[in-house]
């Protein structure tokens, strides 16, 4: 069998995929969730070879509670039409319906799947799709970030600065550091460059954040941040931060 998760805040969709998938008997829906929270706990807890998701729901939508996903399962996408979404979509999702579609629209989905699921590298895919809709300025707004069982949302103003910690990158606020499976690189081209500067290889620090830079060893300088932090900034990075300053 082919074990299915529906999540969609909207239970009318949640039971038009769930009768529509009535005609397929080899799918199984192992479990309904309303929002992304329950979304992730179930993923986490069943590993489902198929997900149909929403894009819009409250608390987290669907690509931030794909990116706390460690196995990530195929995905086709149930959203309302949302433009800057598509290209991630038409790229490197399964495939995706906008609400609302018909039953042949769904089976062609359906059958796109069972195609791309004898090739496809579905974690790879996946990680593609992310990578794509994180272009979207309205996956700018916060971090979303997973802290033991709980998730946490980060307002992108509650960032002090940013580090590279090995596969990770290590995101700073007055609360405390929270660890973020992306790279500095994915960073650096999400966030605002009006707020953000990448400052080191190995740093970001948020403008506002800054109270002074100092001189330090040969061409390098040091950032103070105001909570005290002393942020190395290389000779390219002072560059930067020259040109976002005006000085």
């Amino acid at each position: 069998m082919i074990r299915v998760l529906i999540i969609d805040d909207e239970p009318l969709a949640r039971m038009v995929v769930k009768e529509y998938l009535q005609g397929f008997e080899q799918f199984e829906v192992i479990q309904e969730c309303k929002d992304g929270f329950e979304g992730l706990k179930a993923i986490q807890q069943h590993q489902p070879d198929l997900v149909f998701l929403d894009v819009q729901m409250p608390k987290i939508n669907g690509f931030e509670m794909l990116e706390l996903v460690e196995q990530q399962p195929a995905v086709i996408f149930t959203t309302a039409f949302d433009e800057y979404a598509i290209k991630a979509f038409e790229t490197h999702a399964v495939d995706y319906l906008l609400k609302p579609f018909s039953k042949d629209r769904f089976t062609k989905a359906i059958e796109k799947y069972l195609e791309k699921a004898q090739t496809a590298p579905k974690p790879k895919q996946t990680e593609e799709l992310l990578e794509t809709a994180a272009q979207s300025p309205a996956q700018h707004e916060r971090i979303v970030v997973k802290t033991g069982t709980k998730v946490k949302i980060i307002p992108v103003q509650d960032v002090e600065y940013l580090a590279a910690d090995d596969d990770y990158v290590s995101v700073y606020t007055a609360e405390g550091s929270f660890l973020k499976n992306k790279t500095m690189n994915f960073f650096e081209q999400t966030l605002d460059p009006r707020h953000f500067v990448r400052v080191h290889r190995s740093y970001m620090i948020a403008i506002q954040q800054i109270t002074r830079i100092d001189p330090y060893e040969k061409d390098a300088h040091l950032a103070i941040l105001k909570s005290g932090a002393k942020i190395p900034v290389s000779k390219t990075g002072y560059g930067k931060l020259k040109q976002v300053l005006g000085i």
